[in-house]
């Protein structure tokens, strides 16, 4: 019987984390390097899980452009990590959900300085889906989180 064929799987040292205590990246060898996000993770530990998150302020307010939505979400989904005991640098994976996927798209530079000043340079998998609406109404993204705390 022969080996299947295809790429072999490696673990990406993260730099920014104690590689033995914190998530990994999984980078199939051969495969490009991705840009702002990881194809996979791999982590053991205490998960912590967020709902789906959107850009209200404690008053219940969201601001009425993008980029404002997507800074205050991002620091909504910190504030939550926070009380599970994890940071940004314990997330495994992120679902982003958008209305209009043309605004994220026109708007990706600015998206990763936003997501850099909040969570750093620590990029896990993710995902982004458009949605023909949010159950909030005004509402533009919606993210879910998935962290691991290592024991």
């Amino acid at each position: 019987m022969t080996a299947p064929k295809g790429p072999t799987l490696s673990v990406v040292p993260n730099p920014k984390t104690d590689t033995s205590s914190g998530p990994q990246v999984l980078q199939p060898s051969g495969w490009p390097m991705p840009k702002g996000y990881a194809n996979g993770m791999a982590a053991d530990g205490r998960l912590v899980v967020t709902g789906g998150v959107i850009g209200w302020d404690t008053q219940g307010h969201l601001a009425p452009d993008f980029i404002a939505q997507v800074r205050q979400t991002l620091s909504n989904i910190s504030e939550i990590l926070a009380e599970g005991g994890a940071g940004p640098q314990h997330l495994v994976r992120l679902t982003w959900y958008v209305v209009d996927i043309e605004e994220y798209l026109a708007s990706l530079k600015e998206l990763g300085r936003v997501y850099r000043e909040i969570f750093g340079a620590h990029y896990p998998a993710m995902a982004l889906v458009q949605v023909v609406r949010l159950v909030e109404k005004a509402a533009r993204v919606e993210i879910e989180a998935t962290a691991v705390v290592p024991r």
